[in-house]
């Protein structure tokens, strides 16, 4: 219920005043509603059906009033008066409704754009423990569901102001009765809590399948060539059939419980209400009048009292998303890279280079084994340097470290010898580009992927920067040039268009520091050498650090640094470490040769 809570405060953070506005509304029409019900009994009486004399009830002596009047006369304005209030309730009850899916929408909003600032806040370390799929579900789903169970929590409450209302006018009309019937509801109600409890169990399941939905899928849509190449398509289909049955299970099984819990409720309900009139004329020597108009008052209150235990089950359903969106939120909280708004600090300018004092580093303090040990290094900036090693030698975990997603376990990382902390970190990042081994590149045309690192470049700066990658040639021959729609993920380009249209984005951003993380490895020979002349012209200019796994691509660095085991085991130019024998470069080197000839 703390997380349930947690909400309401949030809503009642955003919306403010206007919430309370619209509580005070909704117990105004409850107001009204009993007013309507009140105005039943001199029409009752004109009608003839009941003689409702006044005088058997106290509360309503004022309506001797309407008594004294022409039955006509009196008939019409209590006609008219019912109908205004009746108008005046169902006004002020479409406004509010209106009200309330503003307040709804906006809480949604609000919450989407909190839980997103927060993700997109947190620390790189956040990332690699997340499945990406869990933060997509989060911010599709159970934001959107937390929402909408905190804005049923605030009808829940509405409706129970309403109900108290109604309640209060039975007790002024007759007390003992409206006691006994009290009674009776609250019975009712704590014999049905385990609809909650199951209504609970059902939502942390729905919880649990919804995750794996998406899951399943994500990773589907993202593994469909392998997929449709290694024909799963049989494979896949089965785990979608299984996994959709137990949600339509789940849906189904939810559904089975509100009705379940109605079918109690309204067969409980009419046992109760039949005691209750036999017990007030028998017992309480109710007289008719009396009788009449608190089943008129009852009638309407049971009907609220059963919308109050139905919100309370789609509530509990509700529940997990309000501890996953939660759950999320502190944790994003507690990795917080930097504050909200400092992406508005200017690029920093490298003069003298980067160093690596004393590093170490792993991923899981819990574990011995260090990614990267004792790492002492210096790239001089508008130089060109380069990382090789095997597979798993750290250069990855090393260059994450050297833009600052990573922060060391031990030692420093200095910027023109200052240390690398969370007040420099901004103004490095946004003196970086990054060009990753898997490009990414979005659904849109080749002019908007360009201009997502710089928004206002012209178009005369995106054709010098694709022809600085050796990309111009093939975007003049796509049918409409830079207005080409390229595909998810760029997947009407080959790789090594792909590749040169990624690297033309980071020189577009003119950056001070170029990183390259195998850009080459996929490439062929062709792509490979417009890679390495976009590079050659960017020596000197900027400070380039290349992850090498083609040894070819780095034959003009300016320095090679060698590791191995998470440690530095060699470093030089290359033709210095080519000649040193038995050593790691030079394995790598003659492996290369050996497959090439």
């Amino acid at each position: 219920m703390k997380d349930l809570l947690y909400f309401v405060k949030q809503i009642n953070r955003y919306a403010g005043k206007i919430l309370y506005i619209n509580l005070f509304a909704m117990i105004g029409i409850g107001l009204l509603e009993g007013i309507g019900v009140l105005l039943l009994v001199p029409m009752i009486s004109i009608s003839g059906i009941v003689d409702l004399e006044s005088s058997e009830i106290a509360a309503l002596s004022f309506l001797d009033f309407f008594q004294q009047m022409p039955s006509l006369v009196s008939l019409s304005i209590i006609l008219i008066i019912y109908v205004l209030i009746v108008a005046g309730q169902s006004i002020l009850n479409r406004n509010i409704t209106v009200k309330n899916a503003v307040i709804q929408q906006g809480f949604l909003r609000h919450i989407q754009l909190e839980t997103y600032r927060l993700i997109t806040h947190s620390n790189w370390s956040f990332f690699i423990k997340k499945r990406k799929s869990d933060l997509i579900n989060l911010l599709t789903t159970e934001v959107a569901r937390a929402s909408m169970g905190a804005h049923s929590f605030l009808q829940f409450a509405a409706s129970l102001v309403s109900t108290v209302i109604q309640i209060g006018l039975a007790f002024y009309l007759s007390p003992n009765i409206t006691t006994f019937v009290l009674l009776s509801g609250l019975i009712l109600l704590f014999f049905n809590r385990k609809f909650l409890t199951k209504s609970m169990k059902l939502g942390n399941k729905n919880f649990e399948l919804r995750k794996t939905y998406m899951a399943g899928i994500t990773d589907q849509m993202n593994g469909i060539k392998d997929i449709k190449s290694n024909t799963l398509e049989a494979s896949r289909m089965n785990w979608y059939r299984s996994l959709t049955k137990q949600m339509l299970d789940e849906q189904v099984a939810y559904t089975k419980l509100k009705a379940t819990s109605q079918l109690y409720y309204k067969v409980a309900s009419s046992v109760l209400i039949a005691a209750f009139i036999f017990i007030a004329i028998q017992l309480f020597s109710s007289q008719a009048a009396q009788l009449m108009l608190v089943i008129v008052i009852f009638s309407r209150l049971w009907p609220r009292v059963a919308g109050i235990q139905a919100s309370l089950e789609q509530i509990a359903t509700t529940i997990p998303s309000f501890k996953s969106v939660k759950a999320i939120q502190e944790e994003c909280k507690n990795a917080c890279e930097f504050e909200f708004g400092a992406e508005k600090v200017k690029p920093l300018h490298i003069n003298e280079g980067i160093r690596c004092k004393g590093v170490f580093f792993r991923y899981n303090h819990a574990e011995p084994m260090y990614a990267l040990k004792n790492v002492n290094i210096a790239i001089p900036a508008n130089q060109m340097t380069a990382f090789v090693g095997k597979s798993g030698a750290g250069k990855s975990t090393l260059i994450d470290l050297l833009m600052g997603l990573n922060q060391p376990e031990q030692g420093q990382v200095l910027i023109d010898d200052q240390p690398l902390t969370s007040d420099n970190l901004i103004a490095l990042r946004r003196s970086i580009s990054y060009v990753p081994q898997d490009p990414f590149l979005f659904n849109a045309t080749i002019r908007e992927n360009l201009a997502l690192v710089v928004p206002d470049t012209s178009e005369e700066q995106m054709w010098e920067a694709l022809r600085f990658s050796s990309a111009a040639d093939f975007v003049y021959k796509l049918p409409n040039g830079l207005d080409t729609v390229i595909g998810d993920r760029g997947i009407k380009l080959s790789g090594g268009e792909r590749q040169r249209l990624v690297l033309a984005r980071a020189i577009l951003r003119n950056p001070s520091i170029l990183v390259l993380d195998e850009a080459t490895s996929a490439l062929d020979t062709e792509n490979e050498a417009h890679i390495q002349a976009a590079l050659e012209r960017l020596k000197g200019k900027m400070t380039i650090i290349v992850i090498a796994h083609r040894l070819s691509t780095i034959r003009d660095a300016d320095q090679v640094i060698v590791l191995d085991q998470g440690e530095i085991v060699q470093q030089g130019e290359f033709n210095q470490l080519s000649e040193q024998k038995r050593s790691v470069f030079s394995n790598l080197l003659a492996k290369q040769i050996e497959v090439l000839s």
